[in-house]
């Protein structure tokens, strides 16, 4: 491929409670989520996507269902690029709980990636599963514009591994709102390069920051 878009998905209910919420296959698309990922579709068709693809999760199945109604593709289904597995912390939504989360982001940020999530993942589990899937995307298809539907967490950190960069913006905030994107380009050495970090959601439609967005 040429171009690597990572997209989130649209809101979800557990978003709007702002609940840990990653296990597989999780909650679908509210209302504005559906809106989020026509938003997004419609962005995304200026780019002339060639592959589209969505994690197994309902949420991320459902972004990529909408975004193929727009761009008149159907989607499919990649392993091992779902969210980051909280563990202990699943289902809550408490402020302990969120701020355990979000230090354990932190330090991966910050290049700790033995760091784990209570009961849960590393950075580098999350790595480890995740790179591969987005190598193998690129030996699939090496020309054109491939786009992924995932998640918020992972995309964050996975973001920061392809580019290379431990702050990728001037204010040091990596946030990811519902649909919102990463666009990167595939070098001939076999790297990325980011051309955007792209943390609103299309169209204006943006949610209430939950956890896991940032």
């Amino acid at each position: 491929m040429t171009t690597l878009v990572l997209c989130r998905h649209g809101q979800t209910p557990a978003n709007v409670a702002k609940i840990l919420d990653t296990l597989l296959p999780g909650p679908g698309l509210t209302d504005l989520g559906r809106l989020q990922a026509e938003a997004l579709g419609k962005e995304l068709s200026a780019l002339a996507v060639t592959a589209l693809y969505g994690s197994r999760a309902r949420r991320a199945q459902e972004t990529a269902g909408v975004v193929g109604t727009v761009l008149g593709m159907t989607p499919g289904v990649v392993d091992g690029v779902h969210e980051v597995q909280v563990g202990d912390l699943e289902g809550r939504s408490d402020d302990a709980s969120v701020d355990v989360f979000r230090g354990v982001y932190d330090a991966w940020r910050d290049g700790d990636l033995s760091a784990r999530m209570p009961g849960g993942e590393s950075g580098q589990d999350v790595l480890d599963r995740y790179l591969p899937a987005v190598e193998d995307l690129r030996r699939r298809h090496p020309d054109g514009t491939t786009v992924l539907v995932s998640h918020g967490a992972v995309l964050r950190l996975v973001g920061h591994a392809l580019a290379g960069a431990s702050d990728l913006r001037p204010d040091g905030d990596d946030h990811l709102d519902n649909c919102g994107r990463l666009e990167f380009e595939a070098l001939p050495d076999g790297g990325w390069r980011l051309v955007a970090w792209r943390r609103e959601a299309p169209g204006g439609l943006a949610s209430t920051r939950d956890a896991t967005g940032g």
